[in-house]
């Protein structure tokens, strides 16, 4: 089983996570979706019973937009609740001890962008580096980001472009969770 927490700020209006959290709920996956932004309108996260849904699940998907170089507010608040002392880290803080931390994300811009020298300047896997440390300190298993580029609709791709893309990225994401089940 895994859980999915989606962090999407304007899920209704996503073409990309939207497709991949459909694809998802249509597969044979026994899968759990948060839609953190949903159920927190007002960011008052209810801790105990996210840390809860934590505890249920081996596999942890965070699935959302990539914006600014990193995860959109409502998900960074989220870890900043959840991820506590004591239960993420800290001397008695081993809950989440071997679960699987994956991401999982949408870009806007097209890859060649996200080259040295490119617009962006770094590799998308650069920005990933604070996941990857908060995986570690919690003691899971960090499993290499899923993602895909192109799904602003604003940067000239199509609705129905995206919606392919995010369908071979939902594809991926069941391939790796049955791996990892």
């Amino acid at each position: 089983m895994a859980l999915i927490i989606l962090g999407h700020p304007n899920f209704k209006k996503s073409f990309a996570n939207k497709t991949i959290i459909k694809e998802l709920r249509k597969s044979d996956l026994d899968i759990e979706v948060r839609h953190i932004k949903e159920l927190y309108p007002d960011f008052k996260i209810d801790i105990k019973f996210e840390q809860e849904a934590l505890l249920r699940h081996k596999n942890i998907v965070f699935q959302y937009p990539f914006y600014w170089y990193n995860m959109p507010a409502i998900l960074k608040h989220w870890f900043d609740e959840i991820f506590t002392y004591q239960f993420a880290y800290g001397s008695k803080g081993d809950k989440l001890k071997n679960k699987n931390f994956i991401p999982s994300f949408t870009v806007g811009a097209p890859e060649k962008e996200y080259k040295t020298l490119g617009e962006h300047h770094f590799r998308v896997y650069e920005f990933c580096k604070n996941l990857e440390q908060t995986a570690y300190y919690a003691q899971m298993n960090y499993i290499n980001p899923i993602y895909f580029h192109e799904t602003s609709l604003a940067a000239g791709y199509s609705e129905n472009e995206v919606k392919q893309k995010a369908k071979k990225h939902a594809q991926r994401l069941i391939e790796k969770l049955k791996i990892l089940e």
